[in-house]
């Protein structure tokens, strides 16, 4: 996630770290320079593309840009949808640390054991979000051997989902606590477990591609057609305000992509690193551990 400070209107004008351009300059390029070779060719040969108007281009461009906006909307949706969802998660996490050394006792083992299994699971969750190796986070967390465990599966966040309910079940039938306390403890691994659900939700559902796949088209169509529309009127500045189409446009879309993805690794999408530090920060506090240090931006990107 790009985190920034507010820069002038002047700086934000020139900036290019943090934004999508270099991703689409080579796009921008080559609609310029085919808007050049259209000046170029009507002014050669004596007007014969300026005959176009630029009333087709009106609305078309009026529906992509309803099109464009509808998509990043969506694709917002997601991101933010599960920007939520991680908050929630450590809302449940801090909430089950104190429930937990309330109904358990601040030093018990059993304690212990459950919130290592939740930082194990906040670390499962993204390196399954992510498609990462996240074994060494789980044998720092719950050891080698249940760390093997864990990622045998196909769901290791899963995995320690199960082994959370086993500890508060040892802690039941071992008349820690009673049946209220299980109630509340569990409550705590069901909001976990929400939020597992609905991150592979988000995760394993993108937008549809039909729709995706008609945006981009007619975006790429419209900057490579709408040279024709302006010739006849801007000439030679006909490569300038293509680009300036194109860039609108195919910056839409291409950040359109990187929000439909809210868990990917490009700089727009969600630094669940950061989040997962910020899990392990209150286990270790609740603890009474040296906490580790929050993860900083690096280039102005938090992973």
């Amino acid at each position: 996630m790009i985190v920034r400070k507010r820069r002038s209107a002047v700086a934000l004008l020139f900036a290019v770290h943090g934004s999508v351009l270099p991703r689409i300059a080579l796009h921008i390029l080559c609609a310029g320079l085919f808007g050049a070779l259209v000046a170029a060719v009507d002014r050669i040969h004596l007007a014969t593309v300026a005959q176009y108007t630029t009333s087709p281009f009106t609305l078309l461009g009026i529906a992509l840009s309803i099109f464009l906006g509808f998509r990043n909307n969506a694709a917002y949706d997601r991101w933010w949808e599960a920007r939520k969802q991680w908050g929630q998660m450590v809302y449940e996490v801090r909430s089950l640390a104190r429930v937990s050394a309330t109904l358990l006792g601040e030093n018990d083992a059993l304690r212990r054991e459950l919130l290592d299994w939740v930082s194990a699971y906040a670390h499962a969750l993204r390196g399954c979000l992510r498609q990462l190796d996240v074994s060494d986070a789980l044998r720092s967390a719950v050891g080698e051997r249940h760390a093997t465990a864990a990622l045998a599966g196909r769901n290791p966040a899963d995995y320690c989902m199960r082994e959370m309910g086993r500890v508060v079940g040892r802690a039941f039938q071992a008349g820690r606590v009673d049946g209220q306390g299980l109630r509340i403890l569990d409550e705590r691994l069901t909001g976990l477990a929400s939020v597992q659900a609905a991150t592979e939700r988000i995760w394993s559902t993108p937008l549809p591609y039909a729709y995706t796949l008609l945006v981009h088209r007619t975006a790429y169509l419209y900057c490579y057609l709408l040279p024709f529309g302006l010739v006849g009127s801007m000439g030679w500045f006909t490569p300038l305000f293509t680009a300036i189409v194109a860039y609108t446009f195919f910056g839409l879309d291409a950040l359109a992509e990187e929000l439909e993805q809210p868990f990917g690794e490009t700089p727009n999408a969600l630094s669940l690193d950061a989040l997962c530090r910020v899990v392990d920060i209150s286990i270790a506090e609740a603890l009474g551990e040296p906490a580790p240090l929050p993860l900083q931006p690096v280039n102005h990107i938090l992973l």
